[in-house]
């Protein structure tokens, strides 16, 4: 009997040895693919060039806000207080409309990176798979706290986008 369970006890603890060598095992970092890959490179610059009015137009109204203030501050005691009124509440509009300027402005760029990249997230697992069949791996992770070298096909991936 006393054999018997340590034969089990044996099997049972080398057993997923054997099994663990059988497993191919790959790791790509996404968040490398996304910042790399020439259709993410593309797609950052295309972003960057469909919004540059808009962030140069916030810009100038910061600056507009900014020297409005500084007027004020230099001038508040000379201003006749109808004067003064009137400049407070046109830089208090213009502040709001600043926020309001900026709040639409990063929803809206949001929203386009998420159409942008949702291709390039697609292409990319697309190549994954494709890797991941033609190498025969059992089993591909992406975004853990460590990778051997190894097993992160990382740099395969940048090249098939690449292509």
């Amino acid at each position: 009997m006393n054999r018997l369970i340590f034969a089990l006890l044996l099997m049972s603890l080398t057993c997923p040895l054997a099994l663990a060598n059988e497993i191919k095992v790959g790791f790509v970092n996404t968040e490398r693919v996304f910042r790399e890959s020439p259709l993410a490179v593309k797609a950052q610059k295309k972003l960057e060039k469909e919004f540059q009015t808009r962030e140069q137009d916030i810009q100038k109204m910061l600056k507009q806000a900014r020297d409005l203030q500084s007027y004020l501050e230099r001038e508040a005691m000379t201003l006749p207080d109808i004067e003064r009124g009137k400049k407070q509440k046109e830089l208090s509009s213009l502040s709001r409309e600043v926020d309001r300027a900026k709040r639409e402005f990063r929803e809206d760029l949001n929203q386009r990176k998420n159409e942008e990249f949702s291709s390039v997230q697609e292409r990319a697992r697309k190549i994954i798979i494709e890797i991941s069949e033609k190498e025969k791996f059992d089993l591909v992770l992406e975004n853990v706290v460590y990778a051997s070298p190894r097993v992160d096909i990382t740099e395969r991936v940048l090249k098939a986008l690449d292509r």
